[in-house]
């Protein structure tokens, strides 16, 4: 599997992974997890297509979905309180998929670096450094949209 499939793979473990929380949520959260996931379509596309754009792209996507899932494991286990609700254990079956998918994509796997780590491109460093703004702008945007009570109650 090339790096670009990779990462791409592992940006689309964390949208399938987080559309399974919005079909077992109480209330649905359908809605809410696809506005959410929308820009890992970017990664998902660019990274199948072969595109070094891919990587860089999927980094904010993956450190955001990384550290969404770390504040929810530090609040299961009663560590710290960033985020509450209650977790069906479904849901927290997915938190352990989603954090894994994102460890592997951002190339910090236990056996060595992982795909996006390890993958050298030819992107200049302003366009690197644009896509990586641009990606975390439009993560964030998502993420906040979804908590539009339109959007959050659907």
């Amino acid at each position: 599997m090339t790096h670009a499939k990779a990462v791409a793979t592992a940006s689309l473990a964390i949208l399938v992974a987080l559309y399974v929380v919005g079909a077992v949520s109480v209330p649905p959260g359908s809605l809410r997890h696809e506005v959410q996931t929308l820009p890992l379509w970017i990664p998902i596309v660019l990274g199948y297509r072969g595109n070094p754009l891919a990587k860089w792209a999927a980094l904010p996507c993956l450190l955001f979905w990384l550290a969404i899932m770390i504040a929810i494991w530090l609040f299961l286990l009663g560590w710290a309180r960033i985020v509450t609700g209650h977790f069906f254990p479904t849901e927290v079956a997915m938190t352990i998929v989603v954090g894994g998918a994102a460890v592997a994509g951002l190339g910090a796997a236990v056996a060595g670096l992982g795909a996006s780590a390890r993958w050298r491109t030819r992107t200049r460093p302003a366009t690197a450094a644009a896509a990586i703004i641009g990606m975390a702008a439009l993560q964030l945007l998502a993420f906040r949209l979804s908590l539009l009570p339109y959007i959050a109650r659907r």
